[in-house]
């Protein structure tokens, strides 16, 4: 299995997770606002303050992003980019966003793939602050109730990032069991879905959200990314059990350092995290 020796001394526990409800709903944005603000209004609007969004068919402009990079520096195992603002409309292919809070306030953290003005395909990850809606869009998202994201130092990667986290309940009912989880680094991230799901006895989950990195990629069919810093969204994904224990089918579109695109569905049991992975599981 590969692995990248992190910073710091590996946390206790592998996958970070809290139990809780949950409700799809319909996420409607608005233009002229920025991304951060648009996407807290709508969660707002449904009675929500975390949870995940399918980005695909959104439009940005301005829009800032970053990709991943090596670091400079033994504080980090890998780092970010300087940031790009490409010119004109940028309109996502896919992508997965978690929303949650982080010191206090409304936060996001986003990784997509994308078309830019002048027609040039990129991915990375997007700056909240600094990139806005261009054209309104009703958005998949899921809201949580019982649990949040909360951004929180994690003293062995050195990086500030979102982690589930017990939550009072929001003071309506909501359908079906969920789970909010981070995974975390040097463990193959679809043996840690399905290890989790069979301790708990999920027979079949759908994904919701899902951004992370993993070091390089390994996809069914052969495909496979060399270099170990990534950017990855899920595009889709399930964990079934038809009676031989839980095997994830996890689809994802990552941008790697040298700015390299790929897709595909992960290969069971070759896929290790880098700094971290967010998602929810909606057992179904």
């Amino acid at each position: 299995m590969r692995r990248i020796q992190q910073p710091g001394p590996e946390t206790p526990g592998r996958i970070q997770w809290a139990e809780c409800h949950g409700l799809r709903f319909p996420l409607t944005l608005q233009p002229g606002l920025t991304l951060l603000e648009a996407v807290r209004r709508g969660f707002a609007a449904a009675g929500f303050v975390s949870g995940t969004v399918k980005l695909d068919g959104l439009s940005l402009s301005p829009f800032a992003y970053v990709m991943p990079a090596l670091s400079q520096t033994p504080e980090h195992a890998a780092f970010y980019s300087g940031t790009f603002r490409p010119v004109g409309v940028a309109r996502i292919e896919v992508g997965a966003m978690t929303f949650g809070l982080r010191d206090g306030a409304p936060f996001f953290h986003a990784h997509a793939l994308w078309v830019e003005g002048d027609g040039r395909r990129s991915g990375g990850h997007i700056l909240p602050d600094e990139t806005m809606v261009a054209e309104e869009i009703t958005l998949s998202a899921v809201g949580l109730d019982g649990a949040a994201f909360l951004g929180e130092v994690d003293p062995e990667t050195n990086f500030k990032l979102f982690g589930p986290r017990p939550a009072g309940p929001l003071g309506a009912t909501r359908e079906g069991r969920f789970f909010a989880l981070r995974v975390k680094p040097n463990i193959d991230f679809c043996g840690a879905l399905e290890g989790f799901c069979a301790e708990r006895g999920i027979g079949r989950a759908t994904i919701h959200g899902g951004v992370g990195s993993t070091i390089g990629a390994r996809f069914e069919g052969g495909g496979l990314v060399e270099n170990f810093a990534t950017e990855v969204a899920i595009t889709g994904g399930l964990i079934v059990d038809d009676g031989g224990g839980p095997e994830a089918q996890i689809d994802v579109a990552l941008v790697d350092y040298t700015g390299a695109m790929a897709a595909g569905r992960y290969r069971r049991g070759d896929n290790p995290v880098l700094m971290t992975f967010e998602l929810v599981l909606e057992v179904e």
